[in-house]
């Protein structure tokens, strides 16, 4: 997008190993979107109580967010099952959401001038976090589609897992995620559809672009 005429907000909501992340990435890299995996925050987290307890309270975790850059959210250590169950317990915590939160929306409204806009994917933030999105994606897939991509992601990391253990994984994370109180996943009436279990990675991102393309179009943006 070489002429940047209205800011963009693009938000994505989905289960886990749906690949919306893949997905958010093509996407802010072509229109050239600050992204963000609002997820990795919370994994970070998970990541500091289960190796680094001592640190663990709000007054550290505080600090750290409003430090953080987001280059250390691509730490390869922070994609294991067992950062990822922790994680999702911790999304539990209003305290601690209060404080990711408040990163997310300053991401999402106030990113670096050099970007044309932002794109967040995470479990609330079409209706949480950027509630005016211009685009709205919810993502999904098949089960067992979503496990044998988690699993395939785990052995590329050297990890010792098997097929059935991830699979109960996800499902655990799945309960866990649609049924909590605080900021449950599920699909807004204005969040368009993309289940990815039988599109590769460039068809899903044309699917988005195509719909990003339209409206930006018509709205005078392309």
């Amino acid at each position: 997008m070489k002429n940047k005429k209205k800011f963009i907000k693009v938000a994505i909501d989905s289960p886990a190993a749906a690949g919306a992340g893949t997905l958010a990435k093509s996407i802010s890299k072509y229109y050239n979107l600050l992204y963000l995996d609002t997820g990795k925050i919370y994994r970070m987290i998970a990541f500091i109580k289960i190796y680094q307890k001592k640190r663990f309270n709000i007054k550290f975790l505080k600090k750290r967010i409003e430090k953080l850059n987001l280059k250390k959210l691509q730490d390869k250590k922070l994609l294991s099952d067992e950062v990822g169950s922790e994680a999702a317990k911790i999304a539990k915590d209003r305290n601690i959401r209060k404080l990711v939160h408040s990163f997310q929306i300053n991401c999402a409204y106030k990113p670096p001038k050099k970007f044309n806009g932002s794109c967040l994917d995470g479990r609330d933030i079409t209706y949480k976090i950027v509630p005016d999105a211009d685009f709205k994606f919810f993502v999904t897939a098949n089960l067992k589609i979503r496990a044998r991509r988690r699993y395939l992601e785990l052995k590329k990391l050297k990890k010792k897992v098997s097929y059935s253990a991830v699979l109960k994984n996800i499902q655990k994370r799945d309960k866990s995620d649609y049924n909590r109180q605080i900021s449950p996943l599920k699909k807004t009436k204005d969040s368009i559809l993309i289940n990815t279990s039988n599109l590769s990675k460039r068809s899903c991102f044309l699917k988005l672009k195509k719909i990003i393309d339209k409206k930006l179009l018509i709205n005078g943006n392309l």
